[in-house]
């Protein structure tokens, strides 16, 4: 079967699909591209998807590949009628370079007190830091060393701080102190004055952010007590443990850019608490404009016989 020949289903919630389609009609104006099943089922081949509808892919015979629109895939095993298809995630240097900008830019804002300077500005306080620890004597510790965290370390490293990493397995990156499996994330966690996670969401690490975890950690640092950041997903923290870790000077500040409820309601106590940055999951947003070419190019090294790239384990849901 030829590009021309198949039908690719674009299954989104949340987001507007007119881009997509656009798009696609640039990058592949030969490919039809449908926004649901009914008279084309027969005919999907590929579907694209981002938090798609539970049960939407069922019933498509000749579907054959299933694209994640993110970086994450969790929002595709949240529906329990998966077809039995190899599911690709997207790896993109568009994704990994706005990734990377969110976690310097974080890092950099904690390391430099942006918090106390802010909460000054506003009261209107002039007051001299005479002391502030240089990038080298502070460790950014990451969680999670695929794609995006290995691209973090190293513009980290660059910028003279030093990264340490823990993964499921060991991964070696050139000045990055590695760590891995159950017995490396506590000494991981002895050692890192600014925390970033980048874990993806997994039934393993469901929940990891919590005070299991924040017990563990060190109790002071150049920058008082640990800083946590979470730009993976929201499943990954705690709440209620984040702000009683908080409370307890177990961290000194955190920057969340996930959430297990989103939008953030506002009835939450994330929103007013002064030692809380709260962006709006927007650390690395997809681009239709740059995922698209990629995505494309992809279906046609599949169908001239290569191999798919980046195929999700279905079993660690990653």
């Amino acid at each position: 079967m030829t590009g021309s020949d198949s039908t690719i289903l674009l299954a989104v919630t949340g987001w507007d699909p007119d881009v997509w389609q656009s798009e696609f009609a640039k990058a592949a104006p030969g490919r039809k591209l449908v926004l649901d099943t009914k008279d084309a089922n027969e005919k999907i081949r590929y579907a694209l998807v981002w938090k798609q509808r539970p049960g939407s892919l069922m019933g498509l015979p000749k579907l054959e590949v299933i694209f994640s629109l993110g970086a994450g895939v969790d929002h595709i095993f949240h529906d329990h009628q998966i077809p039995d298809v190899p599911i690709v995630r997207i790896v993109s240097p568009d994704l990994t370079m706005r990734m990377s900008e969110y976690v310097v830019w974080q890092v950099l804002d904690h390391h430099r007190l942006g918090l106390r300077y802010r909460q000054q500005q506003a009261q209107k306080v002039w007051h001299e830091d005479r002391r502030q620890p240089a990038a080298h004597e502070v460790t950014v510790g990451i969680l999670g060393l695929g794609v995006l965290g290995r691209d973090a370390a190293q513009k980290l490293r660059n910028l003279g701080f030093r990264v340490s990493g823990w993964s499921r397995r060991l991964q070696t990156i050139e000045g990055v102190t590695s760590h891995f499996g159950k017995d490396g994330l506590k000494d991981f966690l002895r050692d890192v004055d600014i925390v970033v996670c980048l874990l993806p969401l997994t039934p393993e690490t469901k929940g990891i952010l919590s005070m299991t975890m924040f017990a563990q950690m060190k109790a002071e640092g150049p920058l008082g007590a640990p800083v946590l950041i979470n730009a993976g997903r929201g499943g990954l923290q705690n709440e209620p443990d984040i702000l009683a870790a908080l409370d307890r000077g177990m961290l000194s500040a955190v920057t969340l850019d996930v959430f297990k409820t989103e939008p953030l309601p506002k009835t939450s106590p994330l929103w007013t608490h002064p030692q809380v940055v709260i962006t709006p999951h927007a650390a690395a947003s997809s681009s239709p404009q740059a995922l698209v070419p990629e995505i494309v190019a992809q279906l046609e090294s599949y169908e001239r016989g290569e191999p798919l790239k980046n195929i999700v384990d279905k079993a660690a849901q990653y």
